[in-house]
């Protein structure tokens, strides 16, 4: 007997799923300077916590993306139920570094289960013309998730609750998602040989998912190394880091809505391109200026790193089809694993150009605000070599509007 797929109440339940995500990424941000005064941490212990977090997510995608036709979404689901749970609970209890680690390998690790689960669900429920769009509303809740999570970190920190309060709050939306994929039946794949392994990895050694697999580990610390740092970087920028964080994922939370529409009427290559230019701009800013001309970069960034995390998985799936839940799972395996790397370097660079600034006198604000500054600079690198990466996707591969892209033939099958 088969069962009617309810995708209107999977898709709110996968949006509760990428808030829980968003949250973790933006309270942790948050309660990053008191992690640090508490536990009395380097900022590359700092990074080490951080890239645990980015860790966690590309295992658990890369394994979703192989078992996904097997084993099916809800299991999926119901593993990041349990490792967002355990990830919480064991940061709240954490006594040290070690337990930070952990803890924030297995709220890294549920927050890859949602990824691998949910992008190749919403693939399978909704026809090629919507799929941009909807894609783009699903992660529309990622920084829309943590604009709510950056605004209630801030509060509950100028408040003076503790950091174990504020990480009691993820508990809320991962019991709201929990509670709606209880007992739902889930979609299958229409994209005919989609689920053989051996086709999704013969599609994933085509030169172009190669190459979109090299640009994603650059796209995706483009827009979390700056983020992810914010509180610490910006600390004495003269603005509020974490209002500059709240009002960048605020841009892209509303510039995410109209992705259909966008990627429409520019192309994905041309949002890809268009997009690296603008957060160049913007990183550039963050690197130089001070005081409120900061949020007019935030605003600038914002719309730089926008549309390019759906807009890639949406190239995979429209594109590379073949590469099936895998594809689009490695895909973002990478941009999170690129991050996960990243953060101990990045933690370097603070302490390097902390110790440089020091060595020639500068303290305290001014202190804080160089070796900030430096970093920033430093982290300019990756949108640089975005643009000419993206410039040769635009002259190899095209730039076709989604009604261009031939249609990818599907079989009508029943739901399960």
């Amino acid at each position: 007997m088969t069962q009617t797929v309810n995708a209107n109440r999977l898709f709110n339940a996968s949006c509760l799923a990428i808030i829980t995500t968003a949250f973790s990424f933006s309270i942790r941000a948050g309660i990053l300077p008191q992690l640090g005064s508490e536990f009395n941490l380097s900022a590359e212990q700092l990074g080490f916590i951080n890239s645990m977090f980015f860790f966690g997510f590309p295992i658990s995608m890369v394994i979703g993306g192989i078992v996904y036709h097997s084993v099916g979404p809800k299991i999926i689901m119901q593993v990041a139920v349990v490792a967002h749970t355990l990830g919480i609970l064991l940061t709240i209890y954490a006594g040290g570094y070690m337990g930070l680690l952990i803890s924030t390998f297995f709220i890294g690790f549920g927050n890859g289960c949602t990824e691998a689960a949910c992008n190749p669900m919403i693939a399978d429920m909704y026809s090629s013309n919507k799929l941009n769009k909807m894609l783009g509303r699903f992660h529309m809740w990622f920084p829309g998730g943590i604009v709510l999570g950056s605004l209630i970190s801030k509060f509950m920190t100028d408040g003076g609750f503790s950091w174990q309060t504020q990480i009691w709050v993820l508990m809320l939306p991962t019991i709201v998602y929990a509670f709606l994929f209880f007992g739902q039946p889930f979609p299958r794949p229409k994209v005919e040989g989609v689920t053989s392994l051996a086709k999704n990895f013969q599609a994933m050694l085509t030169p172009l998912y190669i190459f979109i697999f090299c640009c994603m580990a650059l796209t995706a610390i483009t827009e979390f190394g700056p983020n992810q740092w914010v509180n610490v970087v910006l600390s004495s920028s003269g603005a509020d880091p974490m209002l500059v964080l709240a009002l960048t994922f605020g841009v892209m939370t509303v510039g995410r809505l109209f992705t259909g529409p966008v990627v429409d009427m520019v192309g994905q290559t041309g949002i890809l391109l268009f997009g690296a230019v603008l957060a160049a701009i913007g990183i550039y800013m963050f690197s130089t200026v001070t005081g409120p001309i900061a949020y007019f970069a935030a605003v600038i960034f914002g719309l730089g790193v926008c549309f390019n995390w759906p807009t890639v998985i949406g190239f995979v799936a429209q594109r590379v089809p073949l590469s099936g839940a895998l594809g689009m799972s490695i895909i973002g395996g990478v941009g999170m694993l690129s991050t996960s790397i990243f953060q101990p370097i990045i933690g370097r660079w603070i302490d390097s150009s902390h110790a440089e600034y020091s060595a020639q006198g500068l303290t305290g604000p001014a202190l804080e605000l160089a070796s900030g500054q430096a970093t920033l600079a430093t982290m300019l690198t990756f949108p640089i070599i975005l643009i000419v990466a993206f410039a040769v996707l635009w002259f190899w591969a095209g730039n076709p509007k989604p009604g261009a892209v031939e249609e990818i033939k599907v079989a009508e099958q029943p739901q399960l």
